[in-house]
């Protein structure tokens, strides 16, 4: 792994798989010794926080919950 000019390094998609690291996570770089570690940020949303409150207020239909439940079930 390499440091690019701007500091950054990439996590390997593996690892970021594996820790369920996903775009528009927050973490921390962390010393630790002489050790620097990643950590994910105290108190950051959730990736489906995150999906949930963008989502929030951007319905475009009048209809209620139980009738596009109807609309889904083929009720």
């Amino acid at each position: 792994m390499k440091l690019n000019s701007k500091g950054q390094v990439t996590i390997p998609a593996a690892l970021r798989h594996k820790h369920h690291l996903h775009e528009g996570d927050e973490v921390e770089v962390v010393e630790d010794g002489g050790t620097l570690r990643i950590v994910r940020a105290p108190d950051s949303e959730t990736r489906g926080q995150r999906l949930v409150r963008e989502m929030r207020g951007r319905a475009t239909t009048r209809r209620t919950t139980d009738e596009l439940m109807e609309l889904l079930r083929g009720e």
